[in-house]
């Protein structure tokens, strides 16, 4: 069984929020650092087990990896979760075949805190609520002020998918188009009897000369 590596950071109290994870020794860009665990719900599930109406402040350990499946690294989770994020991050996060990866996406010198871009989704129906509830505080010169996607982002996915439903309506139908159902043949018609000649009538006998 191979042993597994000390992590390349530890976690303490961070500026930016909460508790953070900083670098303990030199990172290398490229190097995979830690996997995103915990327990894996669904989206429904997470609904009900946190409900952002009541929450001051947004405060979950939830990483969404498919549209029915999240994990929430709450339960069964490391130290991955204390990752910060920041609008201009030394870490990024990849899903692999359903598991979450945070690797560094530049040298990292000691003492550095990690973060990563969680850019969390929008549904387009935001409110001031919401764009209170998911402020971003990582302070960057970077800083968009939000830990959701940049509204440009956001308008582009809308474009890209209306644009990827346009062409598959357009591919549907000329397929459509191009499958059209086989000519019927025309039904025969009976042959036509031929027409009864009319009967003959007997030649008359020419009248006896009296």
């Amino acid at each position: 069984m191979q042993k597994q590596q000390p992590l390349a950071f530890e976690v303490r109290d961070s500026g930016i929020a909460g508790k953070g994870a900083f670098a303990i020794r030199p990172i290398t860009k490229g190097e995979q650092l830690i996997e995103y665990v915990g327990e894996r719900i669904t989206h429904a599930q997470a609904d009900l087990r946190y409900d952002d109406e009541s929450m001051d402040e947004h405060h979950t350990f939830l990483f969404t990896i498919s549209s029915r499946m999240v994990i929430d690294a709450t339960y069964d989770g490391n130290e991955s979760r204390y990752i910060n994020h920041s609008c201009d991050p030394n870490c990024e996060a990849e899903i692999e075949n359903g598991r979450v990866f945070i690797s560094a996406i530049r040298d990292i010198p000691v003492g550095e805190e990690l973060h990563y871009d969680y850019g969390y989704e929008r549904s387009g129906d935001e409110t001031e609520e919401d764009e209170r509830r998911y402020k971003c505080l990582c302070g960057t010169a970077k800083c968009r002020g939000s830990i959701m996607e940049p509204v440009s982002v956001f308008k582009a996915r809308k474009r890209k998918e209306a644009a990827q439903r346009a062409a598959r309506k357009r591919a549907a139908a000329k397929k459509a188009k191009q499958v059209k159902p086989a000519a019927k043949k025309p039904a025969k018609k009976p042959a036509k009897k031929p027409a009864k000649s009319p009967a003959k009538k007997p030649a008359r006998k020419p009248a006896k000369k009296k």
